[in-house]
Parts: C-alpha cells; structure tokens; sequence
C-alpha cells in the first residue's frame, strides 16, 4: 500500500441533497448502497479490477454524518492495520475505531492524530 491516500469520504445529513450536489456540480458517479449505509463516489475512469485507471485521481465515498467518528475524509491505505494504529498510539494519536471488516473488501478503522484530526485507514482484504 505505500501509506499512500487512496480513498476520501464526505460526510452528510442528508444522502440524496449530497448525491445530487456531487454528481450534478462534479459529474462523479454515485451508487448509492442503503444495505451499508453508504454511496460509493467515483470520480473518474475506473476498471473493476484495479480502480482508477487513470492517474491523478482517487475515488471515495459518501456517509451519513453519525457522530464525531464520520467527520473524516482522508484514508490512507495500509499494509497491517493493527501495526499502524500501534505506530499512531506510539507516537501521540490515539484510536477512535478498531479494525472493522467493510464486506469481503478489507478492513478499516480511525484515528486522531496529535492535532485532533480524523484520519481513516484501509487494509485489503487477503487475496
């Protein structure tokens, strides 16, 4: 993964006002899946297989703003999700969610960094 930002997310209050914003004033395509509370954003060319097949842009997604948790919008990918939130909690941050599975995907979980701000982080799911 490279620590490298490979995925945003928008908070909102209300799902359809935010999806048309989005897609009407970006052109992003939004699917959204009520199932997981969720709408995935992308933002350009994009294969199943690999993601963005263009380079310069990621692609993200869109929740619902439920709590002080949701307020991020930065995910860096990670190789091992339980080393990296150890390395936070090392070096001044501290863990706002634990590793959760999201689906046959991978995992996620969330941190504050020593300024306060939310920052997710992803980890493919083997395989």
């Amino acid at each position: 993964m490279s620590n490298r930002v490979m995925h945003f997310e928008i908070p909102y209050d209300d799902g359809d006002r935010a999806r048309s914003f989005y897609g009407d004033v970006f052109g992003w395509q939004l699917m959204n899946m009520p199932e997981m509370s969720y709408t995935m954003v992308t933002t350009g060319p994009t294969s199943q297989e690999q993601g963005p097949s263009e380079p310069g842009f990621i692609n993200g997604g869109m929740l619902h703003r439920e709590g002080a948790w949701t307020a991020h919008n930065l995910v860096i990918g990670v190789d091992n999700l339980e080393e990296s939130l150890e390395a936070v909690t090392d070096h001044g941050g501290s863990v706002v969610v634990a590793r959760q599975p999201v689906g046959d995907m991978g995992f996620t979980a969330y941190f504050k960094d020593t300024e306060g701000n939310l920052v997710g982080l992803w980890e493919d799911a083997p395989g």
